[in-house]
Order: C-alpha cells, then sequence, then structure tokens
C-alpha cells in the first residue's frame, strides 16, 4: 500500500490549520470555482454542491493526488448565511441569530480523478447564540475579520462571547469536520501498489 498526496482545496487557514493539528501531510491549492448561494437548495445541498465544485475543479489538474474540499453554511430555518459582503450584512446577520439555535452544515468532497473515486458528505452542528446587544455584537466584530466567515462569526475567535451552546462538532463549525474527514481519509488515500 501507498498513501497518495493529498490536497486541500481552500484558502482557508482554519481548515490547514485543523489537517496539521490531525498530523495529516497535504498542499494546499486553492479553487476559484464559483460558489452557488443556494436559491432553492437547502443548506446541506448548496454546502456540498460548493465542495464539489471546488474538488473537481483542482482534481482536474492534478489526477493522482486525493483532493479534499470544504464549504461551510450557516442556517437559520431555510434561511441561509454565507459570508458577509461588508460589515453592516456581518452586523445584520448576527442580530438575526442573537438569542437563537441554528445549523452549521459543512460539505465536503473528496476526488480522485485517477482512479474515478469520489465522495461527498456533510456534516450538522447545532449552535445556540447568546442575546446580543448591539453593543456586544459590534464589540465582537471589531474583534475578528467578518468578512471570510459563513454567518459572519468565528467560534474560535472570542467565541465564547456570542455563543452559548455547541451541540455536536466543534471543528464542524470552525469549517471541517475534522472526525468526519479523518475517517473517510484513511481508506480513501491509500491505494494499492
Amino acid at each position: 500500500m501507498r498513501r497518495l498526496p493529498l490536497i486541500l482545496a481552500s484558502a482557508s487557514p482554519r481548515r490547514a490549520k485543523l489537517l496539521t493539528a490531525a498530523g495529516i501531510r497535504f498542499k494546499v491549492i486553492s479553487s476559484d470555482a464559483e460558489e452557488v448561494d443556494g436559491g432553492h437548495l437547502t443548506g446541506s445541498e448548496t454546502a456540498q454542491l460548493n465542495a464539489v465544485r471546488k474538488a473537481r475543479t483542482v482534481a482536474k489538474q492534478n489526477p493522482k493526488s486525493v483532493v479534499l474540499s470544504a464549504d461551510t453554511v450557516v442556517c437559520l430555518g431555510s434561511r441561509l448565511f454565507g459570508k458577509p459582503e461588508n460589515l453592516k450584512e456581518a452586523r445584520s446577520m448576527l442580530r438575526t441569530l442573537s438569542g437563537r439555535t441554528h445549523e452549521v452544515v459543512t460539505g465536503c468532497c473528496l476526488v480522485h480523478t485517477e482512479t474515478e473515486r469520489c465522495e461527498v458528505f456533510h456534516e450538522r452542528t447545532h449552535v445556540t447564540f447568546r442575546r446580543l446587544s448591539h453593543r456586544q455584537i459590534d464589540e465582537y466584530l471589531d474583534s475578528i475579520e467578518p468578512l471570510d466567515k459563513a454567518g459572519a462569526y468565528a467560534i474560535q475567535d472570542n467565541g465564547e462571547v456570542i455563543v452559548e451552546s455547541v451541540h455536536g462538532s466543534l471543528t464542524n463549525v470552525v469549517g471541517l469536520p475534522l472526525a468526519s474527514v479523518c475517517e473517510r481519509l484513511t481508506g480513501f488515500t491509500a491505494v494499492s501498489g
């Protein structure tokens, strides 16, 4: 058995940090695939579709490597929250999530073009926010960079200020359901020969 090289098709430093902490060797090649914003799709469908698009774009140029991609969305009922376009939208997102429980869904895709293997999966985590005042929201937004984060927050960056409870995978909320990814990678990256 030999190990296939792994590519993370994401520019997210958070995802790279999680994989590194798990002792997984990989290189990063960011995908330029255009993301869909949901429309009529559910959160899991949106996240998985975006993950597939990202992985396939990178896998086309790297057929001998296993490509891992991920996409995270925040869902409140049927409403999806991606990355905010500006601080005004970030503020609005946090006001909407204040005092409520929402789902964080991360879609993942593993692709190995040479063997025509593709696995798509997702994970859900329920996150309950504290009731936040306008001042608390502004202070929180001043403490992070919200524009590259689904739902305009980062649980790993002062998350205790805004989050009351988490039910499910914490790493999923960060952007990569690490236990699920590691489980699938174990069989995916080893080949005969």
